[in-house]
């Protein structure tokens, strides 16, 4: 370890370790500082995206999905099999190698890139120092001539529902349950709830929903929140909306949940009860008294649009800063905030950060919903398509859905796109890109789009903004 570096960063997720990637790229020299430790013990870089959220989530939406086709859907393509069983140690054991292997492979990243990874403590001074505290006790101060921190965020535990690791989870405990529970409680309604939710409903668990919203998705477009509260009501998620928890207490190896609604008080017993209400910025033991950086009145640390602190060559990126908490957001602030450190020029555009709701169907937007351009008070004009007349959803069997476009309607440029279906998360890269470069419904409706493919859902709902469908009655 050096005494010197041109960039410090504090934070191993995946706005940090992109942050120092990108740094060392630009020839600087790089150190990236991070104490993420595992339930075994064991120090991993990554952060929670690799260790404890998107990536092990995934792992298990995909081996629940299919585990779920193959009961309910192989017969409809004539595929004959025996009793289908789940062997959830053979699911956990390969969730955790891949998780393994990209942890790993961020090592791997930083060694080759010229990038020091350390692991321990970082803790920013005043004057642009780290204090850096190894993991066997040993403290050190770096000179940086820049800072940046990416320290992410932590889930929000309630008062009245103290995680035990055992019975009171929170999403990164209900990635390692060993078992099906029988009776499973969710406490909120979002990306995180009803992804964990889906896992464990699919696999065979009852599973309550308790949101206190009283729209399901409130942030996604309403057209599509419909159709995801069907689906989610066929595959027996019970959603149980302008719920609120007022207390949850362990009883004997369940938990028995107390909640109002619009009838009153309420309650249900569970076996597990994973706590999904949101995340706050984790930035407990970073900041010296004297460091200069400071934090708005929810704990983030504030920053400008380029992701500058108050302090002189001091950024904040990821979850620790306003905006969506979104891995690609933060991980596009680290190649911002590197690159503007080597005095290039850089920005992110906020206004085309897609989001991806990772349950069967996915569901996926970038832009504004109709409500919002509605509020705006803009003119607009709309167009859907929906799966059930795609050929290729047909042939996958995933029928389920729509695509949404909304454009503005002087120029045409396209305000939002808004999809659940099939590869919803894939399929929205398109729209993303479209948008990045200001374009209208008429540049999707004159890009030709191979045959079959469930892109053509795009193509078709951006010809319907214009009641020009081919496939579908406008």
């Amino acid at each position: 370890m050096s005494e010197q570096y041109d960039v410090v960063v504090i934070g191993a997720g995946p706005a940090g370790y992109i942050a120092a990637i990108r740094a060392a790229q630009n020839g600087m020299t790089v150190a990236c500082i991070d104490e993420w430790k595992n339930k075994d013990g064991k120090n991993a870089f990554g952060g929670t995206c690799l260790n404890a959220g998107c990536i092990p989530s995934k792992a298990l939406l995909e081996s629940s999905e299919l585990y779920h086709r193959a009961r309910h859907e192989f017969k409809s393509h004539g595929i004959t099999t025996g009793e289908i069983s789940m062997d959830i140690t053979a699911m956990q054991k390969r969730r955790a190698t891949i998780v393994r292997q990209l942890t790993g492979g961020i090592a791997g990243l930083l060694k080759a890139n010229k990038v020091e990874g350390l692991v321990g403590h970082g803790r920013l001074l005043a004057g642009r120092k780290v204090e850096f505290t190894a993991t066997d006790g040993s403290v050190a101060t770096i000179d940086a001539t820049h800072v940046i921190l990416a320290t992410g965020s932590a889930p929000i535990e309630l008062p009245i529902a103290i995680f035990d690791d055992a019975n009171i989870v929170d999403s990164w405990g209900a990635l390692e349950f060993t078992a099906v529970p029988k009776r499973l409680g969710v406490v909120g309604a979002g990306v995180i709830g009803l992804e964990l939710g889906s896992v464990w409903a699919r696999l065979g668990a009852e599973v309550t929903v308790i949101e206190a919203m009283v729209d399901l998705l409130s942030m996604v477009d309403r057209d599509i929140a419909n159709v995801a509260a069907k689906d989610f009501k066929k595959q027996s998620l019970d959603i149980r909306l302008g719920a609120k928890l007022t207390a949850a207490k362990v009883n004997g190896g369940a938990v028995d949940v107390s909640y109002t609604d619009q009838k009153g008080a309420q309650s249900l017993q569970v076996d597990k009860l994973v706590v999904a209400v949101g995340r706050r910025p984790f930035t407990e033991g970073l900041l010296a008294d004297d460091a200069g950086v400071q934090l708005d009145v929810r704990g983030f640390i504030e920053v400008d649009h380029e992701c500058r602190t108050r302090v002189k060559g001091v950024f904040a990126i990821g979850d620790c800063v306003r905006g969506p908490m979104l891995a690609h957001k933060g991980s596009e602030e680290g190649v911002m905030a590197a690159d503007l450190i080597a005095g290039e020029t850089a920005e992110v555009n906020y206004d085309v950060v897609p989001s991806v709701i990772y349950t069967a169907p996915e569901i996926a937007w970038v832009g504004k919903t109709e409500e919002q351009v509605q509020a705006s008070g803009r003119k607009f004009k709309k167009g859907s398509f929906p799966f059930a007349a795609s050929g290729r959803a047909k042939a996958m069997e995933q029928t389920s859905g729509l695509v949404k476009i909304i454009a503005a309607e002087d120029n045409d440029e396209i305000l939002g796109v808004h999809i659940i279906g099939p590869m919803a998360g894939e399929l929205i890269a398109e729209a993303v890109l479209a948008m990045e470069f200001s374009a209208s419904t008429e540049d999707l409706q004159r890009t030709i789009h191979a045959h079959p493919s469930l892109a053509e859902a795009l193509h078709e709902a951006a010809l319907a903004v214009d009641k020009r469908a081919l496939n579908y009655p406008n």
